[in-house]
């Protein structure tokens, strides 16, 4: 504390004799001085912000990319049902390891009809239970086929088991967490059995869907993408979602149909004719890699979640943000595709090919082959809009990375294309890239794909609203 020195003439009071007056002065004096003298601050109270375990995101990257591999050689693959797949397994490698999170809690109490988890061991090692979790689910929703492609998931399942085991060195831990990593499989399956798309691969087409009578409405192309007669999943659209609020979403409404040249509706179908008959190289590329036919990919849903785990190599991640990233884009991708579903066969709308060999070119030929289920809104735009919802709210939108989904695939000789990396510095471009890719193709208008985006965001942008973190984090 600093000291302080006053010179006073006490000469006054011998002249004045006043002292009273002498020791007031003197008073205000000091009580002026002590009152500026500076005061000391404490120091500031520094918290910690909470952080969960640095435990590693490997086992979490290593079964996505494992899921779509699997996928990709089932028989009788669709956008559809594996769209659904991923939701679920996305959603069983969080609640595998949430409960090990400092800042993650269980969404389960908040889905449609799901419930409480059960609850994990005193001590659990989280890569283990992800592990178990993701080989029990995904031989299940396979199982016409699982004998056949068994050997990929055994594979992966018996290397991180093997690395585990020797990590922990507790054979006691090791079992416990296997068994809680299949407990949350079997409950998350049990749950899946009744949200009408279990076994749905092995009746993909309904011949007894019945046709809207008009020229305007869809029919399936002669020499599309499949060789049914019939279309795919026409029920789809009333499956149950993971969260009612997307189930609530109300379905826009397409361009009123129309064969004025003056119109809208016409406008948008010229378009793709003009488009089509001026294709860049570049635009080919872009066309042939966010095809994804199901025959030969993961489908567009696969792309979407292996958009997430390709980010997620330049954006390490932990255990606990990793598999909370594939949960949310897993279930906003599956639940994009039984919204878009619904508006799809509530108004049957046709594609560009039809329309415009009626009304602009009757040798009109797109450059893709046309899929077989009605046009309006853009299944593709649908789940990339929502997915990129789910990626941006973990990752943000300004994000640089490479694509390199289908690199080592044979060019497609037919088109004259090849399988090229496609390397982006937002996630929303990304995602726009994918939506016009379907113009590119000539099999999907303008407003498919606009409208598309827009409802498939909104689709995500609901499952981040989920309660994914504890109160006060």
């Amino acid at each position: 504390m600093s000291k302080l020195y006053l010179w006073y003439d006490f000469s006054e009071y011998h002249t004045n004799n006043s002292l009273m007056k002498n020791l007031l002065f003197f008073s205000l004096i000091s009580l002026l001085f002590w009152s500026c003298e500076p005061k000391e601050t404490p120091a500031p109270v520094i918290v910690e912000p909470i952080k969960d375990l640095p435990i590693s995101s490997s086992a979490a990257s290593k079964w996505a990319e494992a899921t779509l591999e699997y996928i990709k050689f089932q028989p009788n693959n669709s956008p559809t049902f594996s769209s659904r797949s991923m939701g679920y397994l996305g959603l069983t490698m969080y609640e595998s390891v949430v409960q090990g999170s400092k800042i993650y809690q269980s969404i389960a109490p908040n889905l449609d009809g799901l419930g409480v988890m059960p609850m994990a061991p005193a001590k659990v090692d989280w890569e283990t239970a992800l592990n178990e979790g993701q080989r029990s689910l995904l031989s299940r929703f396979y199982q016409h086929s699982y004998f056949l492609y068994n050997a990929r998931l055994d594979t992966l399942h018996k290397k991180i088991l093997q690395e585990r085991t020797l990590a922990v060195k507790d054979t006691a831990i090791i079992s416990s967490s296997r068994k809680f990593g299949k407990s949350i499989a079997d409950v998350i399956y049990e749950w899946s059995l009744k949200d009408g798309g279990d076994l749905a691969y092995l009746r993909p087409f309904d011949p007894s869907f019945k046709w809207p009578a008009g020229s305007q409405y869809w029919v399936p192309p002669v020499n599309g993408q499949s060789s049914s007669p019939y279309p795919l999943m026409p029920k789809w659209g009333s499956n149950r979602t993971f969260i009612k609020t997307n189930s609530e979403i109300p379905i826009p409404q397409p361009l009123m149909y129309s064969t004025d040249k003056n119109s809208d509706y016409y406008k948008d179908f010229k378009e793709i004719y003009d488009v089509t008959n001026m294709l860049t190289q570049e635009q080919k590329e872009i066309a042939i890699w966010w095809a994804d036919d199901p025959i030969e990919t993961a489908a567009p849903g696969g792309h979407s979640y292996n958009l997430a785990r390709q980010i997620l190599e330049v954006k390490p991640l932990n255990i606990f943000e990793a598999s909370h990233l594939f949960a949310k884009v897993g279930m906003s991708i599956a639940d994009a595709f039984v919204c878009c579903w619904k508006v799809k066969y509530t108004y049957n709308s046709e594609r560009p090919a039809n329309y415009i060999r009626r009304n602009i070119n009757g040798a009109f030929i797109q450059f893709w082959p046309e899929p077989p289920f009605p046009a309006f809104i853009s299944g593709h735009s649908t789940q990339v809009g929502a997915a990129a919802a789910a990626m941006i709210s973990v990752f943000g939108n300004e994000v640089t990375f490479t694509d390199r989904t289908h690199v080592g695939r044979p060019k497609d000789g037919f088109r004259n294309v090849e399988f090229k990396a496609r390397s982006f510095s937002k996630i929303s471009d990304a995602a726009e890239e994918c939506g016009i890719s379907r113009i590119y193709g000539g099999i999907h208008t303008k407003q498919d794909n606009v409208v598309g985006l827009e409802f498939g965001k909104k689709v995500g942008e609901n499952i981040n609203k989920l309660p994914w973190k504890k109160a006060g984090v």
